[in-house]
């Protein structure tokens, strides 16, 4: 990597208070955070009139973005299948198959899937919902009983499927410590 280093201030030693690279507050406060920037590739993609390319889409974004930036970016999009792609000559195309609600449901399946008791983290996310918050997800929850039989993705209680007359959130909230 070319013996630099990136973890000091140019001229000085590793300044506290000082970010990553050694950029002052100023430089620190344009950087953006990994889901910011997501979202912002989203609403770019979200903008355009077909798929984009990586470099309309540094453009769209006031090209304070290194290419290869945008272009990881819509690489952990695409792993995360928030965007598709397509070859388009050497390079590719990418299209919005999420919007920022989907990509952060997606991060919010991801952070369930990752722990080992599915229940316990339900069960507290239900308890600690605001009473809109909770009046949205038993309307969702009960649409989608109504639309047909629970499949394996659908609500499910640590019992098993969630009861035809009742739904996911109401059987957890019977249960709140």
């Amino acid at each position: 990597m070319g013996g630099k280093s990136f973890g000091k201030a140019p001229g000085g030693g590793g300044t506290p208070g000082r970010g990553e690279f050694g950029d002052s507050g100023r430089e620190r406060a344009r950087r953006r955070g990994q889901g910011q920037l997501e979202a912002q590739v989203l609403a770019a993609l979200h903008e355009a009139s077909g798929p984009a390319t990586a470099a309309w889409v540094q453009e769209r974004l006031g090209g304070d973005l290194a290419y290869t930036t945008v272009m990881t970016i819509l690489s952990r999009l695409h792993a995360k299948q928030a965007v598709t792609r397509e070859r388009s000559g050497r390079a590719y195309v990418w299209t919005p198959a999420a919007d920022e609600a989907g990509l952060a449901a997606l991060r919010m399946r991801r952070v369930l899937d990752g722990e080992p008791d599915r229940d316990a983290v339900l069960t507290s996310f239900v308890s600690a919902l605001s009473a809109h918050d909770e009046q949205v997800l038993r309307a969702l929850l009960d649409r989608a009983t109504a639309d047909g039989p629970a499949t394996t993705d659908g609500p499910v209680t640590a019992d098993g499927p969630a009861p035809a007359g009742g739904s996911a959130a109401e059987s957890g909230t019977d249960r709140r410590r």
